[in-house]
């Protein structure tokens, strides 16, 4: 297989990723045979699949434009993944051209394409950075540069939960972040999940056990699950909901399926 210009040398052009996976999904081109592969087979199973990664992305635009009307000008945005229109970095410097942006990503193409792209912007920086290492990020000197922990921040995990086992602890992890931040900054998350007595169709089941197969494990997590991962957080109305059911822009986004849709988002603020 040719190497695109774009890819680090030293990707596996033949292991599928996370963010290639769910750059596929969303549209992009940023890509490998792989990656689309195994995207495209569990699209067969859950044709589903694509709007479920596209209403996590429209969380975050609105989660973004709700904190920009908070007063926040900085952004920490945890598992970026590959950059695609209307990220982060748009919404809040169309808003205001001094707002600061660290992205943060392990796969080495999304961090590179994410330079590639942001070069020339001082006000965004990226980290290539495990984000379980709560530590190693908030002390980086890509955070160091652009962000301010004596101002609120607000810290973006969008799609990103459901790739940490409970073994990793997330609700630690969160915690390490929310000790650092200042009063007055914000979380947003969302996260696949059921609530209790949902029963998972099939068609869902053998997407989820493709991908699990084929790219990386997945834990989904309940309402009261994804509620704790909150601690030390006021939630912000309307609280913990389905994704599309969190300040929907219309009154499609929270039909008969929207209440379905498998995981919650919710947004806290820190007192």
């Amino acid at each position: 297989m040719e190497r695109p210009n774009w890819a680090p040398g030293d990707v596996d052009l033949e292991r599928p990723s996370v963010a290639r996976v769910y750059d596929y999904w969303l549209g992009g081109a940023h890509n490998f045979a792989a990656d689309r592969a195994v995207a495209e087979k569990a699209l067969a199973a859950m044709p589903e699949v694509r709007t479920v990664v596209l209403n996590h992305r429209a969380f975050l635009r609105r989660a973004v434009r709700h904190l920009l009307g908070q007063g926040v000008r900085q952004f920490l945005d945890l598992g970026s993944g590959i950059p695609t229109v209307g990220n982060v970095h748009e919404i809040a410097q169309t808003a205001d051209p001094e707002a600061r942006v660290v992205y943060v990503d392990l796969d080495p193409v999304a961090v590179a394409h994410s330079r590639s792209l942001l070069s020339g912007n001082d006000q965004v920086s990226v980290l290539q950075a495990d984000v379980r290492d709560a530590v190693g990020v908030l002390d980086s000197p890509e955070v160091a540069k652009q962000l301010d922990f004596d101002e609120p921040i607000g810290v973006l995990m969008i799609a990103l939960l459901h790739f940490v086992s409970d073994e990793d602890d997330p609700w630690g992890v969160i915690g390490r972040y929310r000790d650092r931040l200042a009063p007055g900054s914000f979380l947003a998350i969302s996260q696949a999940g059921y609530d209790e007595g949902d029963v998972e169709s099939s068609a869902w089941g053998e997407a989820r056990r493709i991908y699990d197969r084929q790219v990386t494990q997945s834990t989904f997590r309940g309402r009261a699950e994804f509620g704790r991962l909150f601690d030390g957080f006021e939630l912000v109305e309307p609280g913990v909901v389905r994704v599309p059911a969190w300040h929907p822009e219309s009154p499609a986004d929270v039909d008969e399926a929207g209440y379905r849709f498998p995981g919650f988002a919710a947004l806290g603020r820190k007192a």
